[in-house]
Formats: structure tokens, sequence, C-alpha cells
């Protein structure tokens, strides 16, 4: 249906609804460049700064499934608000906190109340313009998702670097001001009231498979595995969750995810893409700010500027990937995309300490440009064979399982990263011997009491070390992107449509 309110109305909601869409989007990178800044403050070490990160992707994915119910309840105008009022609140506690657990808890309640913007505003853009205008008001609205990975780093690297990194969070408060100001008078109001049957219990199975999963991965390196009992039971909430769950979906007459879902191959396959890729870039774009900052002496600005070639080459594959996808084939263009990525990921490989930005910039644009290749057609073959009345709750499907992978997906390479940084460590100081020039050089010294030889020498071996445990994380990423390559076959051939499709049954996430 079409709004009947006036063309100014409608046009000062969509532009609030956006506002707050691209408050919500800039949260999810924002932090990332800040995050060495934050980890003095919050006195924690680097592997637990990634909690900062996860925490938030994670309330993302519990509330998202949540969302479409609770506005049929409630109306999605209140809803709306709510959400945008919510975020800011906790957006501010989030710039006072003073401890790395205060900092997790908020983050996870900043994700939870954000996680409702983004599905509402297509919904309601969707009811709000008419079907000839809707395509151009669509591509707004990506191209509002597409800005986020752009602006978040620089952004974040700005306020880090000449105010603080609590601003961050503080920017948050005069932009969604302006958004409840515009939405408030302008959305069309709705009463709710027309709620659906809702399985809470395979709904609360998947909340304690997604944090026991998710703590288990975070909390793993640092408590040695499965030599701790506290992992232990992280293990077992997950796959007692996972167990309520499956049997749930099986015997439920309405369960949460409806069964005919698993049964889709295409779906399914569709679904395991979206989630490995979505691993690897959440991971990646966790992982370099870092680096740049610690090991080749970055300030947050520079870390930011050298970050937003990645957005380009999304954007840039976003406006072209239709258009290829067309003239050669989905999964063409898909096998393209994981080949970009993987050559990307095996290029940052051989990093090294005395490289530029611009291999940094490259090697972004060109991961930016291969995982937006494969999200665009895949979004077209993975909906090709599902029915119609799936649509919806396939993309919610899709939608959390790709955030909860993302968040995964982090916490395993900061692991791995944790774990390889050792292992180079003791493999160079194993090789260090009188005999070499700069041992030769440096053991003197410490026998004249100049100790501060020994240790520069120290460092420099775990500031190689580091930079080995980076490459080697890449290399893995470039392998396991290589692994999709084979799942193309489970996909069945289908062509882009020519013309828009529907609007109704196209989710851009």
């Amino acid at each position: 249906m079409t709004s009947s309110q006036s063309l100014l109305m409608r046009l000062i909601a969509t532009g609030g609804m956006m506002l707050a869409m691209l408050m919500n989007v800039l949260d999810s990178t924002i932090a990332n460049v800040a995050l060495p800044h934050m980890q003095g403050s919050l006195s924690a070490s680097q592997d637990q700064m990634t909690w900062v990160l996860t925490s938030y992707i994670l309330g993302v994915a519990v509330m998202t499934p949540l969302s479409g119910w609770l506005s049929l309840k409630f109306g999605r105008r209140p809803l709306f608000l709510i959400s945008i009022v919510t975020f800011v609140l906790v957006s501010m506690l989030c710039g006072v906190a003073t401890s790395l657990p205060e900092m997790v808890i908020l983050r996870l309640l900043q994700g939870i109340a954000g996680a409702a913007v983004m599905p509402l505003t297509q919904a309601a853009l969707v009811d709000m313009w008419p079907q000839w205008l809707l395509p151009r008001v669509m591509a707004i609205w990506s191209a509002v998702i597409m800005i986020g990975p752009i602006m978040g780093p620089v952004v974040g690297g700005f306020l880090t670097e000449n105010i603080s990194w609590r601003w961050v969070f503080y920017i948050n408060l005069p932009i969604g001001v302006l958004a409840f100001a515009m939405v408030y008078p302008a959305l069309e109001r709705d009463v709710g009231g027309k709620e659906r049957p809702f399985d809470f219990l395979g709904f609360t199975a998947l909340v304690l498979l997604t944090a026991g999963a998710q703590l288990m991965v975070d909390r793993g390196p640092g408590q040695d595995w499965f030599s701790s009992p506290e992992i232990w039971i992280e293990a077992m909430v997950a796959a007692c969750g996972l167990y309520v769950f499956v049997m749930q979906t099986i015997t439920a007459k309405n369960p949460f995810f409806h069964i005919d879902l698993y049964r889709d191959r295409n779906f399914v396959t569709g679904a395991g893409f979206q989630m490995a890729v979505s691993a690897v870039a959440l991971a990646t774009t966790a992982l370099l700010p870092t680096m740049m900052q610690q090991l080749l002496g970055y300030s947050a600005m520079q870390s930011g500027y050298a970050s937003m070639p990645r957005g380009f080459g999304s954007l840039l594959s976003f406006v072209f990937g239709p258009w290829l996808a067309t003239r050669f084939g989905p999964r063409t263009i898909i096998a393209a995309g994981i080949t970009i990525m993987a050559g990307s990921l095996y290029y940052m490989s051989a990093f090294d300490l005395s490289m530029t930005s611009r291999e940094i910039e490259a090697t972004g644009f060109f991961l930016g440009l291969g995982q937006a290749l494969i999200f665009n057609p895949l979004a077209v073959l993975a909906y090709a064979t599902l029915g119609v009345s799936h649509r919806t709750e396939g993309a919610v499907f899709q939608t959390m399982f790709r955030t909860v992978a993302g968040s995964i997906g982090i916490a395993l390479m900061q692991g791995g990263l944790l774990h390889q940084n050792a292992v180079a460590h003791e493999a160079l100081s194993a090789r260090l011997s009188p005999a070499d020039p700069v041992i030769g050089w440096a053991m003197p010294n410490l026998l004249d009491g100049r100790t501060g030889s020994l240790e520069a020498v120290n460092a420099e071996v775990v500031r190689q070390g580091a930079m080995l445990a980076y490459t080697s994380v890449f290399a893995w990423m470039a392998l396991s992107s290589l692994a999709l390559l084979p799942m193309l076959m489970f996909l069945k051939a289908g062509k882009m449509p020519s013309g828009p499709p529907s609007l109704r049954e196209v989710h851009v996430d």
C-alpha cells in the first residue's frame, strides 16, 4: 500500500529514518579505530577489546528476529522511536564507561536497542512510497548502508585523535535528536495489535546457542580452551541450545524458523556463503586498525583514511555488480568475488613492517570489491527457489546468522592471532644467538650495564613476531575463502532479473 501522507511529511519521515539508520550503521565500524585508545582507559588486553565489537554484533543478532514481531504487536512507529531514544541513551553511557565489563554490557544493549532500525526502515519505505518510485528510494537506502564503512573509520579516527575516543559514542546524541525530531511528527501512526504466534522456546534456545558459542570462542584463548571448566560449561550451554532449537523446529506447530527454509538447497547454501564471507569481512575490519596503530605507528586518523578504500570498493561493486551478474551469470560473478577476496587476503599475508599505506589501501579496495561481488548475486540465487511466503522469514534468518558468524569470526581470528603471536615469538627467540651481528652488538652493551640494548632487541622480536602472527591469520583467511568455491556446485544456476524486482521481495542487508 502507499501512504496517504503529504509528500513533505513522507520526505521528512524518510530523511529521519535514513539518519537513524546511518547512526546505526556507523556504530558498527566507528569504534574499530578507537580500540587501541580505549584499551588503556578500560585497562583491557588486546584480545579483550574485541569484546567491545562482538558484544554489539551479538546484541544486533539477538534482537533482529524480534523486531518484526514487536512491530506488529506494538506498532512500527512506537518501536522505531523507542529504538532511537534507547540507542542514544546507551551510547551516552558507553561514552562514560570506566571498565571493560561496563563497556561490553553497554555495547550489547546498544546493539539490542538499534537492531530494529534497519528492518523497520525498509518496511516503512516500502509502504510509504508508490511502486514506481521505490527503486530510487531503495537505492538511497542502500547507499546509506554503503556510506557507513567509508565514513566510520574516518569519523572515528578524527574524533579519537582530536577530541577523545569517548566521542565516537557521544556523536550519536545530535544525530539521534535530529532523527527523532524528524520521525516523531512525520512517520505515519499505526496502532499495532497484529501479533502473530511467536516461538519463545525456540527463540530462547537460539539465544542460548549463540551466547554460549560466542562466550566460548571469546574466552577460549585466555582460558586454554577445554582445560577450563568455564569453557566446558559454555560449550554445553551452546549444545543444549542447539538440541532444543532443532527439536523445536522439527516438532513445533509454529517454529521460530519454518522447517521449509532448511529444505531449500539454494537458501541454505546461500546462508552458508554469507556467514563465511561475513566472518572474514568483520574479522579483517577488526584486526587491521590495531595492526596499523600498534605495529606501524599510524594515528587513529591515518588508520581511518587507510581503511576508506575498502568502502569505495564495495560501493563500486554495488553499482556494477548487478549488471555484471546479468551479463555473465550470478555463479560466475560469485566465483570472481571469491577469487578477488582470496587474492587480496593472500597479498595481505605478505605484509611486513616496512610497507607503506598503499599496500593496505589497495588490498582493502579489492577486498571490499570481492566481498560485495559475492553478496549481490547471492541475494538473488538464495531466494530463487524459496517460496514467497518464506522470504521475509528467510531474510531474518540470514541476517541473524550472518551477524552471529561475523561476531564469532572476529573472536576466532583474534584467538588465532594470539596463538600465532606466541608461536612466532618463541620461534624467533630460539634463533637468537651471540653469533648474530645484532645480538653480538647487544651482548657487550649488556655486560657493560647498558641493558636497554637487549630490551630493544626483545622489543623488535615482539614486533616481528606480531607481524608474522597477522600474516599467518590473513593466510588462513585466504585459504578459507578459496574453500568456498566448491560450494558453488550446490547453487542452482539462475539468471539475474533484467528489470527491477518487486521491492517487497528484495532484502538488502
